[in-house]
């Protein structure tokens, strides 16, 4: 192959890299009649450690990175272990009998005898450039797999790109790793067009590189060298509706090499957009390789999905967005559902989406959602420039569990500079969230990049350097995507302590009753609504709302407000019984309000 792309573990092993398929596809249109190889060793690698094991690991950044990094640093063998350890221990979801100290050892054995059997078995006779990612839970994977491309193949140039190459971080891995030629940072396509036509003097663009390739000359790292032909602008695509669809041709190629009893469906990536069209959450460091925003058009992204489907005989689909286009995902789904398939999807929406719009997204295959709830406290939530509010998030999970949609939400504790009124909140708030499915804390860490991180001193930071665990594992000369710092943490852990212990209990209570049981149920009989409510303690009641109570109710299933809801009753009510018929709802937990607007908890129990 002239080109050779390697995606390493620990990738997701049942879906192929959507960064590879869309380079692929991208420098064969460019390149005409070049060759092109996406190869995803993490597949294999999966199947003989086993696939449950190897996804229990892939799930820990921690626990991945360190089985990669006693392969590339050997001295640091003890310390890896520890931290693969430490990262796993207590989870409870490692499906191997074995200690973690001796699955640590066969981890590493493993992979060491796979890296080494993958290189040796590549034909690299034609290979102008190898390129790897270096995404989530890849960096010392891939930087093990290059370090053994170079022993074979000293003149074969190697260059990194992903998540992990951005900014600095990617100029360290080009000062520390001398087997690395070249970094890309950001969005890889011209990049890499770039580059390719760089070491092989495609077209005289020898000496063109755009400022997104890392380059080393005389030990220091610096940007490539311009040219007239590239510009900051032209080291992304202006237009993602120009890209071709991706190729996972080599993926199932190799799916198809495990034994017959190994093989499944996987679940297929696609792009509808690439960046974040909010952008402006402060803890966020998802979007270092993006400049702005691009989206696909609805029809673009429906027929790419179609053709997709009919190539691969795949129903199951992950977007790979931050946050689905606002405007256009009910227009997507609503599309998707004509293609008369049994689709189902992986989304990331914002909670702004009514209830209407979460039925329609269903009713087009999405099945299961992360929506970034972050807090339940809407002080905090401004904090953490989310621009949401409690009232949203509680209706966008009301409203999912209605739909039949999987929702995965996380509570950000621990976030520098809030407060004991906004822990307080929270812990009011979640019994307010009982009946749908349970959210999971997470304790704030500080990202590369991120705005809590460019503007450290706004949120009490202070301090910074590479994260304890990272410099154990590389180095501190190596940049890392997480950071260590110092401020109010101490005092943070102790805040929250209460809220982390009620949603590990409810979480615990909510799984007994079953994540698809409804607890909060109704059921409309036209003259009344009888609602079923299971309480936290076990406890069971029922309730009848009539005439006016019961029209209230229903029309305050998406969120309304005080004077939308006078406006509906015509007159038959004041603000004064209104407000005592609210505030009876809430003391019951039937309903949520913060004041100005209202939202009926209860859904339809079918």
């Amino acid at each position: 192959m002239d080109l050779l792309l390697i995606a390493t573990p620990w990738q997701l092993f049942n879906r192929p890299s959507i960064q590879l398929g869309a380079l692929k596809a991208f420098m064969q249109d460019r390149v005409p009649g070049l060759r092109v190889r996406a190869c995803h060793p993490y597949l294999a690698f999966a199947y003989r450690l086993g696939f449950n094991t190897y996804h229990a690991i892939s799930q820990s950044s921690w626990a991945s990175e360190a089985v990669g990094a006693a392969l590339l640093q050997p001295d640091a063998h003890d310390a890896c272990r520890d931290i693969f350890c430490k990262a796993l221990a207590g989870r409870g979801t490692v499906p191997d009998d074995s200690p973690l100290p001796d699955l640590f050892e066969r981890a590493c054995a493993l992979l060491r005898e796979w890296v080494e059997e993958f290189v040796q078995g590549l034909d690299l006779q034609d290979t102008r450039l190898v390129g790897l990612t270096a995404c989530l839970n890849q960096f010392s994977a891939s930087l093990f797999t290059a370090h053994r491309l170079k022993e074979r193949c000293a003149d074969l140039p190697v260059v990194l790109g992903g998540t992990s190459c951005s900014g600095a971080i990617g100029r360290s891995i080009l000062g520390k790793y001398s087997f690395v030629d070249y970094v890309v940072s950001g969005e890889g396509e011209l990049p890499l067009l770039a580059l390719w036509k760089h070491v092989t003097n495609h077209e005289g663009m020898r000496d063109a590189l755009p400022r997104a390739v890392f380059t080393r000359n005389d030990g220091a790292c610096e940007h490539g060298a311009i040219s007239a032909s590239w510009d900051n602008v032209q080291c992304q695509i202006d237009s993602v509706e120009k890209l071709p669809p991706p190729d996972f041709d080599d993926y199932f190629h190799e799916l198809s090499e495990l034994p017959p009893a190994a093989r499944f469906y996987p679940v297929l990536p696609v792009e509808a957009s690439r960046g974040c069209w909010w952008g402006r959450c402060n803890f966020c460091n998802l979007n270092l390789q993006w400049q702005g925003y691009r989206a696909k058009s609805v029809g673009r992204t429906s027929r790419e999905i179609d053709g997709l489907s009919r190539r691969y005989g795949c129903i199951d689909f992950a977007f790979m967005d931050n946050a689905l286009p606002r405007r256009d995902a009910v227009k997507l789904f609503t599309q998707l559902s004509a293609h008369r398939r049994d689709y189902r999807f992986f989304a990331e929406l914002r909670a702004v989406y009514s209830r209407d719009e979460y039925m329609a997204m269903a009713a087009g295959g999405l099945s299961t959602l992360q929506v970034g709830i972050e807090a339940l406290s809407d002080s905090l939530l401004k904090r953490l420039g989310k621009g949401s509010s409690v009232i949203a998030n509680i209706a966008a999970m009301r409203h999912a569990f209605e739909a039949g949609i999987e929702l995965d939400g996380n509570l950000i504790l621990h976030f520098p500079g809030s407060t004991s009124e906004e822990a307080e909140e929270t812990l009011k708030i979640l019994d307010f969230v009982w009946p749908f499915r349970p959210l999971k804390t997470v304790s704030f860490w500080l990202g590369f990049g991120s705005p809590a991180h460019r503007r450290q001193r706004e949120f009490g930071i202070s301090r910074i350097s590479p994260h304890s665990w990272w410099k154990q594992l590389f180095g501190a000369d190596t940049r890392s995507l997480i950071l260590a710092y110092a401020g109010d943490r101490t005092l943070q852990q102790r805040r929250w302590r209460k809220v982390e212990r009620k949603v590990s209990d409810m979480g615990y209570r909510r799984r007994q009753h079953g994540l698809a049981e409804v607890l909060l149920g109704y059921r409309d009989a036209g003259e009344f609504i009888s609602i079923r409510q299971v309480l936290t303690d076990g406890g069971r009641c029922m309730h009848r709302l009539k005439g006016l109570s019961r029209k209230i109710y229903l029309f305050c299933m998406d969120v309304r407000t005080v004077q939308e809801v006078l406006d509906m009753a015509e007159g038959r009510i004041t603000l004064e019984q209104l407000g005592g018929f609210v505030q009876q709802m809430v003391s019951q937990r039937l309903m949520f309000s913060d004041g100005k607007r209202i939202l009926s908890l209860a859904v339809q129990d079918r």
